[in-house]
Formats: C-alpha cells, structure tokens, sequence
C-alpha cells in the first residue's frame, strides 16, 4: 500500500463509507478512474485488485465462498453508470456487511470498493466490457478458486473479445 497523501492527487468524491472510509475518483495511469481510497486516518492509497481479491478469498474460508459470490452478484445487479454513489446501494453494502462479524468492517470496505470499481469501469469511454471485468474477476477467487493474483492480472493483454467469451461462458 502507498500513501499518496505527500502527492495530493485531485479526486472527485464517490462515496463516503459507513467505516468512516472514503472512495474517490481520479487520475490514474490510463485514465480518470482511477480509484482513490482514504482510511478514517486519512491514509489515501489506490486499491488493487490482487489486494482485494486476496482478501475476498480469505474471508470466504470464513463465511463460504459462494456467500460472498451471491452478496458480490446482488452488488453487481444494482450498479449502474453513476456519477456519485448511489445512496439505497450505500445502505445495502453496509446492512450486508454487518452478517459477516469480525469482518464487517473490511468486507464493506471492500465492498465499497468493488462498487466504485464497476461504476469506473461503467463510465469509461469505448467499453466494451463495463462491469463485467470486475465480475469475472471476483467468479475466478470466489467460485473457480484460482488464485487472487493470477484472476487479478488474467484480463491483462487479452482482447476485448476473447474476455467477453469468457464471461459469457460463465453466464455473465
């Protein structure tokens, strides 16, 4: 994890977190959607999806894997092209969060996360896939159970195509 504080990087708030977290939007290596998270302490840092990923997996072991899927697909279903976040989503994320203990914290973190990631993906110019990057993903940690780092970097060099060959095949 990097703290970017010492660049002040300029960000477009999506959402604040019932964690006390914050979810923001800015200029990354490709693009303006970049996602930018700041901790309740003010670490600001830019998630990763191997990061994620790893920590999705993790608790899974916990809660069940396809538990974790069904809550991730219901996400999916109500995220939409959104410039901020959408509140009755907010609400959810943190409702659902709370069934998982110990975890709810960083599971709405996550969570949190995941969202803003699929809005990004929602409103980049010439999509091709949108969202469904993000799911096929979180399907090859939470349902296939491949390994976090290899589902975060599988898309990587591959043709808009062949990726969606691949969600297809997976119902999506």
């Amino acid at each position: 994890m990097t703290d970017l504080r010492s660049d002040e990087p300029k960000t477009r708030l999506f959402a604040r977190l019932k964690t006390g977290s914050k979810l923001s939007f800015g200029r990354g290596k490709f693009d303006d959607w970049c996602i930018y998270f700041e901790s309740p302490s003010g670490v600001l840092y830019f998630p990763k999806d191997s990061q994620y990923f790893r920590s999705l997996d993790t608790i899974g072991f916990s809660f069940g894997h396809k538990n974790l899927y069904e809550h991730f697909v219901s996400l999916y279903d109500n995220t939409a092209d959104e410039e901020v976040a959408n509140p009755e989503v907010m609400e959810w994320i943190h409702f659902m969060a709370r069934s998982y203990a110990e975890e709810a914290i960083r599971v709405e973190n996550i969570f949190g996360i995941l969202y803003a990631g699929m809005v990004a993906e929602e409103r980049k110019e010439n999509k091709v896939l949108g969202k469904r990057i993000k799911r096929l993903g979180v399907h090859q940690v939470l349902i296939e159970r491949l390994d976090p780092e290899y589902a975060a970097n599988f898309s990587r060099g591959m043709k808009a195509a062949q990726l969606k060959i691949e969600c297809e095949m997976r119902g999506f």
